[in-house]
C-alpha cells in the first residue's frame, strides 16, 4: 500500500474543528499538520471545504447472516454502511443459528473476514443455559455479551433471575441489553387484539410496547448491575422515564452503566405512524414527541453516551403485513449520519457532538484499539463530508439488500464523498473498491 495525503480538510476531533493536512501511510494516520511535505508516490485528495471525521462505529446492527440472508447479508449491509460513513460495526447474535457457542460465533467472524467492507466484531449471545460457554469469550477479540431481556428470537430470552445474576456476576465484559418486560407487552397485546382483532392500528404499537414495559426491564437491569458491579450498556432507549436512570457527572471511561439511543428514536415519533406505518415499526417502539424530546435532552447532556442504528432489515413484503404479522426493525446504516447532519443543519446538535456520540464514545465504551479518533498512530478509518452537496434518497441509490428505507424521499444537504477503512479508499462518490475488505477489531482489555 502506498500513501495518501488529504489536503485542507476541516478535521472534527475531540470537540474541536481545525484545518489540517493528513498523511495516511499504509493503514495508519502518520501525520496531521498544517502543511505536509507530499511524498512523490502519494495520492492527493483535495478536501477544501469538506469535513473530515473519524469513521463511525455502530455498536448495534443485525446483518442477518447466517440464516436470514433473504433480508440482508454481511457483504450488502457493510457496503451500505461504508457509503453511510460507518467504518466499524458490532453485530448481534440473533441470527440462524444464533451465536450462542464459541464455534458458531467464530463462523460469523469467518464470513466477515471474506465479505465485510467495514471493520467488524460480533457479540456473544447469552441464554438461560449457556453460562459456561459464555465465559469462554475472549475479551480482547470479541465486542461483548448481548442479552435479550425482552423481544427475543429463538431461545435467547434470558428471563431466569438466577441465571441473570450469575452472568452479571461472572464477566467483566460489557453486557449489552435489550430491555422490555415481556409480560407487560403480552398483556397489552391481548387487550389490543380483543379491541381491534389481528389488524391492530400501528398507532397502538407504543401502547402495546409501552414506556412502562421498557422502564420495568431497564430499571431491573440497572439495579442488578449496581448489585453485582457488572459493566452494563442499555441499548436503544426510547422513553423519557428511562433517561432519568443514567448519570452525566463522571467521564464515560469511569461509567459502569451506560446508554445508547438509536437514529429512529431521534428522527421519528408516534405522530409519524400515520404516514410511515410498519416501516417505522421497531422494538422498542418509536414513542411520543415528549419521549423524543427527552431522548434528545439526555443525549445532549451526556446521560446518553452513544448513537447507533439498530439496523435490522426485513423485506418490504414482510413489512407490509398487518400489525401482528409485520416484523419489527428497519435498515438505517446508509442514512444514519446524513440524518444526523440534517439535525446539525437545523441547529439541533453540533457536528462535534455527532462525532463524539458515533465515533469517540463507542471506541471508549468498548475499549476498541486505535479507532474512533483522528489521531496520529490510529487506524485511518476516515470519512469526508461535502456540506454543500445535496442528494435525495431514492430506490435507485438505496444499497440495502431489502431495497427500501424509511428515509426514502428525504433530501439531505450533506453528502459523504469518501470513506477510508484501514487507510484504503473503499468508497468515493458512489464507487466502491470491491477488492479490499475490513478487519476484525481488537480491544484494550
Amino acid at each position: 500500500m502506498g500513501c495518501t495525503v488529504i489536503k485542507g480538510a476541516k478535521i472534527i476531533n475531540e470537540g474541536k474543528v481545525f484545518k489540517r493536512d493528513l498523511l495516511i501511510e499504509n493503514e495508519i494516520i502518520k501525520t496531521i499538520a498544517k502543511d505536509i511535505k507530499i511524498p512523490r508516490s502519494a495520492t492527493i485528495i483535495e478536501a477544501k471545504g469538506k469535513f473530515l471525521i473519524p469513521g463511525a462505529i455502530d455498536d448495534q446492527v443485525h446483518f442477518r447472516e447466517p440464516g436470514l440472508t433473504h433480508k440482508a447479508n454481511i457483504a450488502t449491509e457493510s457496503k451500505a454502511a461504508i457509503a453511510g460513513g460507518i467504518t466499524t460495526f458490532i453485530e448481534m447474535p440473533n441470527t440462524v443459528p444464533q451465536a450462542t457457542t464459541q464455534e458458531l460465533l467464530e463462523k460469523k467472524f469467518a464470513i466477515a473476514s471474506k465479505d465485510s467492507y467495514a471493520n467488524y466484531s460480533f457479540m456473544f449471545g447469552g441464554t438461560n443455559d449457556n453460562l459456561e460457554e459464555l465465559l469462554k469469550t475472549d475479551p480482547k477479540k470479541v465486542a461483548g455479551i448481548k442479552l435479550f431481556l425482552g423481544s427475543s428470537t429463538g431461545n435467547m430470552l434470558v428471563d431466569d433471575p438466577e441465571v441473570l445474576e450469575k452472568i452479571f456476576s461472572s464477566t467483566d465484559m460489557v453486557i449489552s441489553v435489550h430491555c422490555e418486560d415481556e409480560q407487560t407487552i403480552k398483556d397489552n397485546l391481548q387487550k389490543a387484539i380483543e379491541e381491534f382483532g389481528e389488524d391492530i392500528p400501528m398507532e397502538q404499537h407504543p401502547i402495546i410496547r409501552s414506556a412502562e414495559a421498557c422502564y420495568i426491564s431497564s430499571s431491573k437491569a440497572i439495579e442488578l448491575a449496581k448489585k453485582t458491579g457488572a459493566r452494563l450498556h442499555v441499548f436503544h432507549l426510547s422513553t423519557a422515564i428511562e433517561t432519568e436512570l443514567f448519570r452525566n457527572d463522571i467521564p464515560l471511561k469511569d461509567k459502569k452503566i451506560t446508554a445508547e439511543v438509536c437514529i429512529h428514536h431521534l428522527n421519528f415519533n408516534s405522530d409519524d405512524y400515520a404516514k410511515k406505518g410498519t416501516l417505522i415499526k421497531w422494538n422498542p417502539a418509536v414513542k411520543t414527541k415528549n419521549d423524543q424530546g427527552a431522548l434528545w435532552k439526555a443525549l445532549l447532556d451526556d446521560r446518553i453516551d452513544v448513537i447507533a442504528t439498530d439496523h435490522a432489515p426485513h423485506t418490504l413484503e414482510e413489512k407490509q403485513n398487518i400489525y401482528t404479522k409485520a416484523p419489527s426493525g428497519g435498515p438505517l446504516v446508509q442514512h444514519a449520519i446524513p440524518a444526523l447532519l440534517k439535525f446539525v443543519d437545523d441547529g439541533k446538535i453540533t457536528l462535534e457532538k455527532v462525532v463524539e456520540k458515533m465515533c469517540h464514545n463507542p471506541a471508549i465504551l468498548f475499549e476498541i484499539e486505535k479507532r474512533g479518533f483522528v489521531k496520529e498512530g490510529y487506524y485511518a478509518d476516515l470519512v469526508l463530508i461535502d456540506p454543500e452537496k445535496e442528494w435525495t434518497v431514492t430506490k435507485e441509490n438505496i444499497l440495502y439488500k431489502c431495497g427500501w428505507s424509511p428515509f426514502e424521499g428525504t433530501t439531505f444537504k450533506n453528502t459523504i464523498t469518501h470513506t477510508f477503512v484501514n487507510g484504503n479508499l473503499i468508497y468515493e462518490n458512489g464507487t466502491f473498491n470491491d477488492d479490499i475488505k475490513g478487519k476484525r477489531i481488537t480491544f484494550n482489555r
